[in-house]
Parts: structure tokens; sequence; C-alpha cells
């Protein structure tokens, strides 16, 4: 799979503890990475290189374990030599036991199965079939899904050792394989090799990029509430997760959030959303540890200080911090429970005299957060997508959780608004109290009456969220209360209830076409 070059030239990133084999190596960069949230990432390095003139044979251990081969770049970022790279090998079957039984098939190699340190008890048998499966890079190469998924149902078949033992064939091995030295060509670790063509003998710091799958991050954020109020603080932290086979010391870290493309093996283009971090300034007295600016159409973040990042361990960073948040609480009731796969398919001829739409309701009202994205909040970040739980502080000190959401890329000056749970002691019920529909005469009316009941000790102010989907010539002919209209489709009740006080709402809709 392939990045367009525009998201390419986004990457800033990294590599991890490089040998080369037939040059030497001394003095190399620490590693960078940037990391997207779709599992892969993007791996640069500067490695230092000896050339003499004529072809050089080069190879470079410890990559990533999801490299993916075709996307590798190497080149002197100078641009005073040319690097003419005759032939680029990768080999993604390191040494095991498995491979080097794959080595042996049909031939026979000694087991030890048991006895002492000066006197073991070894038995030979011949390898049948070894049970090897290449490693995923190797099948990810192909490039056509259909055919790395016929070599993965093969393999799968073919996973388990066959022995000839004692003339008999046996399932899974005798004992510990003893092999033979190991052969020239074999290698510890995945390796990337070239064949580097060069006029003279020339010493240059090359740079290594790549991609490679397995590595991916996220943003969470705490919100916490000290006491029954709407005043909130927010702690937010990066996570990244590391699964591509490789670790990374003190690596220079970037993560890229915004609309990144990707081409799938089959070459469909797939528009993914990335998540993205925080912004470079001082909150609450405290300087964050990641630090955003624009990019083009993206935003990019920059973890402040490098880090170490080993294979198959998760990291978090703190990344924001900010007190003194207006977070209010709002109860919306939107009663209508209509089941839009049941009507999946209908047209609107079939949904304005449908007798049953929308007659059915639900007694939940949600408990709804929101708060302003910018500066005069103690906020104005780009936040990035992610999880936002909610705490509030008990009389004893203790945090308890309260619900959690997800929220979308939010820019700064934008409102956020979850839903995070449904009120106890507050109800809603909606009745639809009449239906007439004439369809000479094309119109259909409807009556509701939604009462609502608090059951808390203080007053309550609920949002009732109606939604006119029948037609789009609709007006509210009766009504006994205040709305406002929010769009084409919808209206609102704001409607305040004292303790143990109850209200009802009724309206008329008249739709015609």
């Amino acid at each position: 799979m392939l990045i367009t070059l525009r998201a390419f030239l986004l990457i800033t990133l990294t590599t991890a503890s490089m040998a080369l084999a037939a040059s030497e190596l001394s003095g190399a960069k620490s590693p960078s990475l940037t990391i997207y949230n779709q599992d892969f990432g993007v791996v640069r390095s500067h490695i230092p290189l000896k050339l003499q003139a004529g072809v050089n044979e080069v190879s470079v251990t410890d990559i990533a374990a999801h490299v993916e081969p075709h996307s590798v770049i190497l080149r002197d970022p100078s641009g005073k030599t040319n690097l003419r790279i005759l032939e680029q090998n990768y080999r993604a079957d390191p040494v095991s036991q498995l491979l080097l039984l794959s080595k042996f098939e049909g031939e026979t190699i000694d087991f030890h199965v048991g006895g002492t340190a000066t006197e073991p008890q070894i038995v030979s048998g011949r390898i049948i079939r070894s049970g090897y499966v290449p490693h995923y890079s190797a099948l990810n190469s192909f490039g056509s899904q259909y055919y790395q998924r016929q070599m993965q149902m093969h393999y799968n078949v073919q996973s388990q050792p066959l022995i000839e033992f004692n003339g008999k064939l046996r399932f899974g091995l005798p004992g510990t394989p003893i092999f033979p030295s190991l052969s020239d060509d074999s290698i510890l670790k995945p390796t990337l090799n070239w064949h580097i063509h060069s006029d003279n003998d020339n010493e240059v710091t090359a740079e290594l990029a790549y991609l490679t799958g397995g590595m991916r991050w996220r943003a969470d954020y705490n919100v916490i509430a000290e006491s029954d109020d709407d005043i909130v603080s927010i702690l937010g932290w990066v996570t990244i997760e590391n699964q591509c086979g490789a670790t990374f010391e003190n690596a220079r870290i970037k993560l890229m959030a915004g609309d990144v493309h990707r081409i799938s093996p089959e070459g469909q283009m797939n528009q993914t959303m990335y998540d993205g971090l925080a912004r470079s300034r001082e909150m609450a007295q405290n300087k964050p540890g990641v630090t955003e600016k624009s990019f083009e159409d993206y935003h990019l973040y920059t973890v402040a200080r490098p880090s170490t990042i080993r294979d198959r361990e998760t990291k978090q960073i703190e990344f924001i911090r900010a007190d003194k948040i207006k977070a209010t609480r709002r109860y919306i009731y939107n009663g209508a429970d209509i089941n839009w796969q049941q009507y999946r398919g209908w047209g609107y001829d079939s949904l304005r005299t449908h007798s049953e739409f929308g007659s059915k309701s639900t007694k939940k009202i949600h408990v709804v957060r929101e708060f302003l994205n910018c500066e005069s909040n103690n906020l104005g970040i780009p936040l990035p997508s992610g999880k936002l739980r909610f705490y509030r502080r008990d009389d004893d000190s203790q945090l308890e959780f309260t619900g959690e959401n997800m929220i979308d890329h939010t820019p700064k000056d934008e409102l956020v608004r979850v839903t995070t749970g449904n009120a106890f002691d507050l109800v809603g019920e909606r009745t639809r109290t009449d239906f007439k529909t004439d369809g000479g005469k094309r119109y259909t009316d409807e009556w509701f009456e939604i009462e609502l009941r608090n059951h808390k000790e203080e007053a309550v102010t609920i949002t009732v969220v109606e939604n006119l989907y029948r037609w789009r010539n609709w007006e509210i002919s009766e009504n006994n209360h205040d709305f406002k209209k929010k769009d084409s489709d919808t209206i609102e009740f704001d409607v305040t209830l004292a303790p143990d006080e109850k209200k009802t709402i009724k309206y008329k809709v008249h739709y015609s076409w």
C-alpha cells in the first residue's frame, strides 16, 4: 500500500539502531517517527556511508518487521551525491526454528530427546514438512489481496511439522532439532540490502525513510468537575502503541492529524481520518509535552522531548492541562423512537402517510455536556478526535466516573458536545394523540402530547427535540408552548420545571404536498 506523494512529504521520522554489514557506520543521528492512527507510521534516520568507486553492497538490519519494502527511500538530503541504487532486496525471514526446518525439508537431521548433558540421547528424523509460515511482510509484498489470502490459507493448512521417525510419520517434532552451522546467506533480523553504484570514493550521510505497519496513536481526555457545578478541568493524554517489531531509542516523535489518503492493494482510494494532538502554548501554568502547528491542510503535533518506544510497548504522554473551563450540563429529550432499519428504502411518498411512522417513543432523557473550545474558555486549541471521560468529585473527595463519549476532530472556536448518559430522576413521555391523512387532498396532520416530570431536588430545564421527518413542507398549526426552529425539519421546546413538577407540551403539525 502507498500513500500519496503529498501525504508522504508530510512525514517526519525514524529508525532504530542500524548496522551496515558491508559498509562502516558511525555517528548515526537519533531516529525520528511520524505516527498515524491507521496502524502505520513513517520511520526515518540518517546513516553515514563510506562508498568506494564502483558497486557497493550495503545492508541495514534492525528495521521494523512490518516495513513496506516498496516505500523505502534512500537519498542524500544535501543533494550533493546521487545514490544510484542498482538493486534493492528485502529479507523478512530471520532465522527461526521453523525457517531452519524449511531449509532442511527432505533431509535427515538429529533431534535431542533426553539424556544428560554428558550423555545426551539423540535420534534422527527426516523432515517431510517444516510447517514454516512466511512472515506477514513477505505475504504483504505480493500486492494482490486475493493472492495473499490464497497463500495464507495454504500456509495455515500446512502449518504443522511432519517428521518421518522410526519408519513412521508423526505430526510435531520428536525433540529439539539440532541444525548444522548457519549458511552465509542466513539473517538474524529483517534486513534491507542494496547494491549502490558510486562514481568515486565518497562519504555521505544518507537519509533512510520507509513506511511500516504496527504503529498508531490516539487522544484521551479526562474531564474533572470538583463540585456540583459547570466548571471543569481537562487533562489530555496521547497514547502511542508500537507493534511494528522494532525499538526506537531516543526517537523524535511527531503525530499527524488530518484526512490522509492511502491506496489499497486493489488500487481503490480509501479516505481515513487520523487522530491528532494539542497546541504549543502554556496552559494552566504548565508546559504541555506536545506542541502543535498547522501543516498545509493537516495538523502536525510534536512531542517536546525525545522518547524511547520499545517494541510491543504502549506509551502515554500528557499533552494538555487546562483549568476553569465552563462545561454546561444540558438535558435533552428526543422522544421519538424510530427504527430506521425498518424504513430503509422508503421514500417520502410512503413515510408522509404511514400511520405508524414515529408513533413509538422512549422515556429516557439524555445528559449532555458541552463546552466552547475557545481562548476565553481557557482552551482554543485544535482538539484531535478521542474519548472524553467525565469525573466528578464526591463529598468524600473521591472521584466518581459519570460517563464517556467520543469527539471528532474539533478546531478551535468550535463547540464540543457529547452525551454522557441518561438522567435517573427525569422522565419524558411522548404520546401521539391523533393522526389524519388524506392522499387526495395531499395533507397529513399529527397531534402530540409530551409530558415531562422532574423528580430532582432542584429546578432543571429540559430541551425537547422534535424531528418533523414526514415531509419538507410543514407548519405548527397548534401549540401551547413556545418553540424555536433549529433547521428545516427540527423544532425545540425549552421547558423549565421546579422540583417534583410536571408539565405537558401539546402541538399539532400539518404536512402538505
